[in-house]
């Protein structure tokens, strides 16, 4: 076996990788029919999935009787790790030799440490190189025993934030008086700086768990502040039109399986409709009869509710459904080994703001804005001008529900999608409009924002459910000493 992995590596080149990957992984068996080698992945029971070990090319399924595996001792699997070193710290794809280079960080050995030492002279790009030099560093600095090699090394990992440097540090000086005077003082230096920027950089990430849980909310308050603002309607039911947006999704997706990247494009407005009409049933059916009566008012829409609620539960069952998340919108953005920003919740942060950003321009520019604030601010004068103030009702209604609906589409790809779905940010939301001042849309972003921040900063000292609580605590006590929020309306619509 070894004289035939060796002429494998000289013959086969990059070409091998899978194969001796396979090999080490247990994953390489022979097919008894062709006495052909095959990767195969186990499906569950009996099944395997073959594919060709050179170029990947799907072979079908087939069964446990028709593979004999191929088992290797320790010595061929230490050939066979130093072979797969060789090959892909050679490799001429840079991402290629980037996670060859990373998977010796944690543990670089003697052997791996030469390799790189012969691989980082002709190593084009600057990337992998300085990744190259801080395995090679961690190796000195746990190793070697000349001082000078370990203090030159320690120049490598100036500025490295892997969790690997702070752990060679740290071992460093613990060593105790062993360690040169002038090795421990650089060590400690470095530590201090480095737990600096990871205390920065932990910061920055609160930060956008924050922002992000504020676009959230910032999606489900804005329907809201419009109802609330316009009508006066203390809506209870507008977390089920938030989880009619999420259940539009997701069936939305049922009927587009093989584009799921394009079919949360198609959800977006899908889920405004669904939404918009459902509010401006209800706005039609229930509330416009009790205009006057807030409390009867907020007592019908949480029946309403419960209605929405049952109906998906006997529509879709009581259980969770998840919503695939589109392959643009998976992963993170790394910034470095302790820094990096999800890719959904950045999309769902910018997809907050667009909205807000263009209701505020149907607000202010449309006829219907125009006749929104004017209903808003003195519905009798409205009325007298000639505006329909029972049709600007209904299309606001169904505006906040369809904003409602676009939450749901957010939501959908941050959680699970269930019946109870809109409660879990309901309260929260209400919250926000209060806090911003009820009818205010700038009011509602810089309370969203406010609120989520707020959350995610008292989450790791005090827990989530005492977070809550003491933000609510705040809120009573803003409210008492402001009642109409951080953007109390003026003139007319204050009455």
């Amino acid at each position: 076996m070894p004289g035939i992995l060796e002429r494998l590596e000289a013959a086969g080149g990059e070409q091998v990788v899978p194969l001796a990957r396979a090999l080490l992984e247990g994953d390489l068996y022979v097919l008894e029919a062709s006495d052909a080698l095959v990767i195969g992945r186990s499906t569950g029971g009996d099944g395997f999935a073959l594919e060709d070990p050179l170029d990947g090319t799907a072979l079908g399924e087939y069964t446990k009787a028709d593979l004999k595996k191929l088992r290797v001792n320790n010595r061929v699997r230490v050939q066979l790790r130093g072979m797969l070193a060789r090959l892909t710290l050679l490799a001429k794809d840079p991402a290629v030799r980037e996670r060859a280079v990373r998977n010796m960080l944690e543990r670089p050995d003697a052997d791996s440490v030469q390799l790189l030492r012969d691989a980082v002279v002709n190593e084009s790009n600057a990337g992998v190189a300085e990744l190259q030099w801080l395995v090679i560093a961690l190796y000195d600095i746990e190793h070697s025993e000349d001082p000078s090699v370990r203090l030159q090394a320690l120049g490598h990992l100036d500025g490295r934030v892997e969790p690997e440097v702070r752990n060679a540090l740290q071992a460093l000086l613990a060593e105790g008086a062993d360690t040169p005077p002038q090795l421990r003082r650089q060590a400690q230096t470095m530590l201090s700086a480095l737990e600096s920027k990871i205390a920065f950089y932990e910061f920055l990430e609160t930060l956008f768990f924050g922002l992000s849980l504020g676009s959230v909310l910032l999606l489900i308050a804005t329907g809201l502040a419009i109802t609330f603002g316009v009508m006066g309607v203390i809506n209870m039911a507008h977390g089920e039109l938030i989880m009619l947006g999420a259940y539009t999704t997701y069936v939305v997706q049922l009927l587009m399986p093989d584009h799921i990247g394009l079919s949360i494009l198609v959800a977006i407005p899908a889920a405004f409709i669904v939404s918009a009409l459902v509010g401006v049933l209800i706005e039609r059916g229930v509330i416009r009869f009790l205009h006057g009566r807030p409390l009867e008012t907020l007592l019908a829409t949480f029946g309403i509710s419960l209605v929405l609620q049952q109906a998906v539960r006997t529509i879709f069952s009581p259980l969770n459904r998840q919503v695939s998340t589109p392959d643009w919108m998976s992963g993170s953005l790394e910034f470095n080994a302790v820094f990096s920003l999800t890719y959904n919740r950045l999309y769902v942060l910018l997809f907050a703001i667009a909205v807000f950003v263009v209701l505020q321009l149907i607000l202010k520019k449309t006829p219907l804005g125009l006749q929104v604030r004017a209903v808003s601010q003195n519905r009798s004068m409205a009325r007298s001008l000639g505006i329909r103030t029972e049709w600007v009702d209904a299309m606001t209604f169904g505006l906040g529900s369809g904003i409602a609906g676009l939450a749901g589409v957010a939501l959908s790809q941050l959680t699970n999608v269930g019946p109870n779905l809109g409660q879990a940010y309901i309260i929260d939301s209400f919250m926000v409009v209060v806090f911003g001042g009820v009818g205010n849309l700038w009011g509602t972003l810089v309370g969203g924002f406010t609120l989520g921040v707020a959350n995610k900063f008292l989450e790791p000292a005090t827990g989530a459910v005492l977070a809550k609580i003491l933000v609510l605590v705040f809120i009573i006590l803003f409210i008492q000493k402001w009642p109409r929020g951080l953007f109390p309306q003026k003139g007319r619509a204050a009455e």
